[in-house]
Protein backbone atom coordinates (compact mmCIF):
# COMPACT_ATOMS: atom_id res chain seq x y z
CA UNK A 1 0.00 0.00 0.00
CA UNK A 2 3.16 2.40 0.57
CA UNK A 3 4.14 1.81 -2.63
CA UNK A 4 1.21 2.50 -4.27
CA UNK A 5 0.59 5.87 -2.82
CA UNK A 6 4.74 6.52 -2.85
CA UNK A 7 4.10 5.82 -7.17
CA UNK A 8 1.07 8.11 -6.81
CA UNK A 9 3.03 10.92 -5.49
CA UNK A 10 5.93 10.04 -8.10
CA UNK A 11 3.42 10.57 -10.99
CA UNK A 12 2.06 13.94 -9.72
CA UNK A 13 5.65 14.48 -9.44
CA UNK A 14 6.00 14.61 -12.80
CA UNK A 15 3.68 17.24 -13.64
CA UNK A 16 6.03 19.60 -12.64
CA UNK A 17 9.39 18.41 -13.87
CA UNK A 18 10.73 20.66 -16.96
CA UNK A 19 12.63 17.84 -18.30
CA UNK A 20 9.15 15.53 -18.81
CA UNK A 21 7.15 19.13 -20.78
CA UNK A 22 10.79 19.95 -22.47
CA UNK A 23 10.18 15.89 -24.05
CA UNK A 24 7.14 16.67 -25.22
CA UNK A 25 7.57 19.83 -27.19
CA UNK A 26 10.68 18.30 -28.75
CA UNK A 27 9.14 15.24 -29.88
CA UNK A 28 6.88 15.18 -33.27
CA UNK A 29 5.40 11.56 -32.50
CA UNK A 30 3.95 13.29 -29.17
CA UNK A 31 2.22 16.11 -30.87
CA UNK A 32 0.75 13.49 -33.19
CA UNK A 33 -0.63 11.74 -29.86
CA UNK A 34 -1.90 14.82 -28.99
CA UNK A 35 -3.91 16.02 -32.04
CA UNK A 36 -5.06 12.14 -32.28
CA UNK A 37 -6.67 13.03 -28.08
CA UNK A 38 -7.82 16.34 -29.60
CA UNK A 39 -9.51 15.26 -32.90
CA UNK A 40 -11.49 12.14 -30.42
CA UNK A 41 -12.48 14.85 -28.20
CA UNK A 42 -13.85 17.10 -30.25
CA UNK A 43 -15.61 14.45 -32.54
CA UNK A 44 -17.11 12.62 -29.47
CA UNK A 45 -17.91 15.41 -27.09
CA UNK A 46 -19.21 17.89 -29.09
CA UNK A 47 -22.94 16.57 -28.48
CA UNK A 48 -21.93 16.97 -24.79
CA UNK A 49 -21.41 20.62 -24.81
CA UNK A 50 -25.01 21.66 -25.84
CA UNK A 51 -26.15 19.14 -22.84
CA UNK A 52 -24.48 20.91 -20.35
CA UNK A 53 -25.47 24.25 -21.92
CA UNK A 54 -29.16 22.88 -21.98
CA UNK A 55 -28.61 22.16 -17.87
CA UNK A 56 -27.35 25.84 -17.81
CA UNK A 57 -30.21 27.18 -19.61
CA UNK A 58 -32.96 28.36 -16.65
CA UNK A 59 -30.14 30.35 -15.24
CA UNK A 60 -29.32 34.14 -16.17
CA UNK A 61 -27.04 34.80 -18.70
CA UNK A 62 -23.97 35.72 -16.57
CA UNK A 63 -24.60 32.76 -14.44
CA UNK A 64 -24.62 30.43 -17.06
CA UNK A 65 -21.01 31.27 -17.78
CA UNK A 66 -20.01 31.00 -14.14
CA UNK A 67 -21.65 27.82 -13.66
CA UNK A 68 -19.92 26.19 -17.72
CA UNK A 69 -16.70 27.96 -16.17
CA UNK A 70 -16.72 25.77 -12.69
CA UNK A 71 -17.84 22.99 -14.32
CA UNK A 72 -14.68 23.32 -16.33
CA UNK A 73 -11.99 23.73 -13.58
CA UNK A 74 -14.01 20.69 -12.08
CA UNK A 75 -13.13 18.69 -15.43
CA UNK A 76 -9.72 19.73 -15.76
CA UNK A 77 -9.09 18.58 -11.48
CA UNK A 78 -10.77 15.39 -12.40
CA UNK A 79 -8.54 14.86 -15.17
CA UNK A 80 -5.20 15.71 -13.32
CA UNK A 81 -6.45 13.12 -10.26
CA UNK A 82 -7.44 10.80 -12.68
CA UNK A 83 -4.11 10.66 -14.77
CA UNK A 84 -2.06 11.19 -12.01
CA UNK A 85 -3.55 7.79 -10.92
CA UNK A 86 -4.42 6.07 -13.82
CA UNK A 87 -0.70 5.77 -14.96
CA UNK A 88 0.24 4.05 -12.37
CA UNK A 89 -2.99 1.67 -12.31
CA UNK A 90 -2.62 1.43 -16.15
CA UNK A 91 0.52 -0.94 -15.85
CA UNK A 92 -1.79 -3.49 -13.72
CA UNK A 93 -2.67 -6.07 -16.83
CA UNK A 94 -6.02 -6.81 -15.61
CA UNK A 95 -6.94 -2.97 -15.41
CA UNK A 96 -5.45 -2.33 -19.11
CA UNK A 97 -7.48 -4.98 -20.26
CA UNK A 98 -10.26 -4.04 -17.91
CA UNK A 99 -10.40 -0.48 -19.63
CA UNK A 100 -9.48 -1.94 -23.18
CA UNK A 101 -12.93 -3.73 -23.22
CA UNK A 102 -14.45 -1.44 -21.90
CA UNK A 103 -13.80 1.01 -24.64
CA UNK A 104 -14.77 -2.10 -26.99
CA UNK A 105 -18.21 -1.94 -25.29
CA UNK A 106 -18.69 1.87 -25.82
CA UNK A 107 -18.09 1.69 -29.70
CA UNK A 108 -19.76 -1.30 -30.28
CA UNK A 109 -22.81 0.15 -27.79
CA UNK A 110 -23.11 3.01 -29.77
CA UNK A 111 -22.47 1.76 -33.17
CA UNK A 112 -25.02 -0.66 -32.88
CA UNK A 113 -27.14 1.27 -30.16
CA UNK A 114 -26.76 -1.78 -27.92
CA UNK A 115 -27.13 -1.83 -23.89
CA UNK A 116 -27.48 -4.01 -20.87
CA UNK A 117 -31.09 -4.54 -19.64
CA UNK A 118 -32.27 -7.21 -17.36
CA UNK A 119 -35.13 -9.87 -18.38
CA UNK A 120 -37.34 -9.67 -15.65
CA UNK A 121 -39.31 -12.61 -13.97
CA UNK A 122 -42.58 -10.48 -12.77
CA UNK A 123 -41.62 -7.67 -11.86
CA UNK A 124 -38.05 -8.75 -10.27
CA UNK A 125 -34.61 -7.86 -12.83
CA UNK A 126 -32.83 -11.10 -12.69
CA UNK A 127 -30.55 -12.34 -16.00
CA UNK A 128 -28.53 -9.59 -17.69
CA UNK A 129 -28.36 -9.79 -21.39
CA UNK A 130 -27.42 -7.06 -24.12
CA UNK A 131 -30.16 -5.67 -25.88
CA UNK A 132 -31.07 -2.91 -29.07
CA UNK A 133 -31.37 0.48 -27.77
CA UNK A 134 -34.91 1.74 -27.69
CA UNK A 135 -34.81 5.27 -28.92
CA UNK A 136 -38.15 5.71 -26.55
CA UNK A 137 -36.33 5.22 -23.68
CA UNK A 138 -33.49 7.43 -24.37
CA UNK A 139 -33.28 9.83 -21.32
CA UNK A 140 -33.42 13.37 -22.04
CA UNK A 141 -32.01 16.57 -20.64
CA UNK A 142 -34.70 18.31 -18.31
CA UNK A 143 -34.75 21.88 -16.67
CA UNK A 144 -35.23 21.11 -13.51
CA UNK A 145 -35.02 24.79 -12.23
CA UNK A 146 -31.90 24.22 -10.25
CA UNK A 147 -30.78 27.06 -8.08
CA UNK A 148 -26.88 27.84 -8.94
CA UNK A 149 -24.88 26.03 -6.75
CA UNK A 150 -27.42 22.69 -7.33
CA UNK A 151 -26.47 23.14 -11.09
CA UNK A 152 -22.18 23.83 -10.72
CA UNK A 153 -22.87 20.36 -8.96
CA UNK A 154 -24.93 18.80 -11.74
CA UNK A 155 -22.19 20.09 -14.72
CA UNK A 156 -19.47 18.58 -12.60
CA UNK A 157 -21.09 15.41 -12.43
CA UNK A 158 -21.50 14.93 -15.82
CA UNK A 159 -18.22 16.91 -16.58
CA UNK A 160 -16.75 14.05 -14.72
CA UNK A 161 -18.97 11.30 -16.53
CA UNK A 162 -17.58 12.82 -20.20
CA UNK A 163 -14.28 12.71 -19.04
CA UNK A 164 -14.22 9.00 -17.97
CA UNK A 165 -14.25 7.69 -21.53
CA UNK A 166 -11.75 10.67 -22.53
CA UNK A 167 -9.28 9.70 -20.05
CA UNK A 168 -9.56 5.69 -20.87
CA UNK A 169 -9.37 6.35 -24.48
CA UNK A 170 -6.09 8.27 -23.97
CA UNK A 171 -4.76 5.69 -21.72
CA UNK A 172 -4.76 3.35 -24.63
CA UNK A 173 -2.88 6.02 -27.54
CA UNK A 174 -0.21 6.86 -24.32
CA UNK A 175 1.13 6.67 -21.08
CA UNK A 176 2.83 9.46 -20.94
CA UNK A 177 1.61 12.25 -17.85
CA UNK A 178 2.43 15.64 -19.53
CA UNK A 179 1.31 14.07 -23.02
CA UNK A 180 -2.67 12.81 -21.26
CA UNK A 181 -2.50 15.78 -19.70
CA UNK A 182 -2.19 18.32 -22.37
CA UNK A 183 -4.42 16.07 -24.76
CA UNK A 184 -6.88 16.27 -21.99
CA UNK A 185 -6.66 20.34 -21.33
CA UNK A 186 -6.79 20.89 -25.29
CA UNK A 187 -9.63 18.81 -25.81
CA UNK A 188 -11.99 20.19 -22.98
CA UNK A 189 -11.18 23.21 -24.44
CA UNK A 190 -11.92 22.15 -27.98
CA UNK A 191 -15.33 20.86 -26.90
CA UNK A 192 -16.68 23.83 -25.10
CA UNK A 193 -15.09 26.13 -27.49
CA UNK A 194 -15.56 24.82 -31.00
CA UNK A 195 -18.14 22.53 -30.48
CA UNK A 196 -20.55 24.28 -32.99
CA UNK A 197 -17.84 23.65 -35.51
CA UNK A 198 -17.64 19.78 -34.88
CA UNK A 199 -21.53 19.40 -35.28
CA UNK A 200 -21.67 20.95 -38.42
CA UNK A 201 -18.81 18.79 -39.35
CA UNK A 202 -20.59 15.78 -38.61
CA UNK A 203 -23.53 16.95 -39.78
CA UNK A 204 -21.82 17.22 -43.43
CA UNK A 205 -20.34 13.82 -42.93
CA UNK A 206 -22.56 11.75 -40.45
CA UNK A 207 -19.87 8.97 -40.81
CA UNK A 208 -17.11 10.99 -39.11
CA UNK A 209 -18.51 9.94 -35.83
CA UNK A 210 -18.73 6.16 -36.70
CA UNK A 211 -15.38 6.78 -37.86
CA UNK A 212 -14.64 8.20 -34.25
CA UNK A 213 -16.16 5.34 -32.92
CA UNK A 214 -14.09 2.64 -34.68
CA UNK A 215 -10.76 4.81 -33.75
CA UNK A 216 -12.19 3.44 -30.14
CA UNK A 217 -12.27 0.15 -31.25
CA UNK A 218 -8.56 0.19 -32.74
CA UNK A 219 -7.53 1.58 -29.34
CA UNK A 220 -9.52 -0.40 -27.16
CA UNK A 221 -7.92 -3.43 -28.98
CA UNK A 222 -4.22 -1.50 -29.10
CA UNK A 223 -4.59 -0.78 -25.08
CA UNK A 224 -5.80 -5.00 -24.50
CA UNK A 225 -2.47 -6.09 -26.94
CA UNK A 226 -0.27 -3.56 -24.92
CA UNK A 227 -1.27 -5.57 -21.43
CA UNK A 228 0.41 -8.79 -23.17
CA UNK A 229 3.39 -7.19 -24.87
CA UNK A 230 2.23 -6.40 -28.64
CA UNK A 231 3.40 -2.86 -28.96
CA UNK A 232 1.92 -1.04 -32.23
CA UNK A 233 4.30 1.45 -33.68
CA UNK A 234 3.28 4.92 -33.77
CA UNK A 235 4.16 5.58 -37.28
CA UNK A 236 1.27 2.04 -37.99
CA UNK A 237 -1.19 3.60 -35.28
CA UNK A 238 -1.05 7.29 -36.80
CA UNK A 239 -1.00 5.84 -40.66
CA UNK A 240 -4.16 3.76 -39.61
CA UNK A 241 -6.08 6.86 -37.76
CA UNK A 242 -5.16 8.85 -41.41
CA UNK A 243 -6.43 5.71 -43.24
CA UNK A 244 -10.16 5.43 -41.10
CA UNK A 245 -10.56 9.50 -41.50
CA UNK A 246 -9.66 10.12 -44.91
CA UNK A 247 -11.65 6.96 -46.06
CA UNK A 248 -14.91 7.99 -44.15
CA UNK A 249 -14.34 11.28 -45.87
CA UNK A 250 -14.25 9.54 -49.18
CA UNK A 251 -17.04 7.19 -48.38
CA UNK A 252 -19.16 10.15 -47.29
CA UNK A 253 -18.16 12.37 -50.63
CA UNK A 254 -19.40 9.11 -53.31
CA UNK A 255 -22.70 8.59 -51.14
CA UNK A 256 -23.58 12.31 -51.46
CA UNK A 257 -22.52 12.04 -55.06
CA UNK A 258 -25.15 8.83 -55.41
CA UNK A 259 -27.84 10.54 -53.80
CA UNK A 260 -27.88 13.78 -56.02
CA UNK A 261 -27.33 11.48 -58.90
CA UNK A 262 -30.23 9.62 -58.18
CA UNK A 263 -32.59 12.82 -56.44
Amino acid sequence: MVDFFNNIIANFGNFFHWDNLSEVFTNPTNWGIIATLVLLEGLLSADNALVLAVMVKHLPKEQQKRALFYGIIGAYIFRFIAIGVGVYLVQITWIKVAGGLYLLWIALSNLFHLEFKLARVGNVPLIPYIGKKNNDEEAEVKNKGYGFWRTVLAVEIMDIAFSIDSVLAAFGVSEEVWVLFLGGILGVLMMRGVAQVFLKLIDKFPELEKAAFILIIVIGLKMIGGAYGLHVPHTLFFGLIIAVFAGTLIYSAVRKKRESEAA
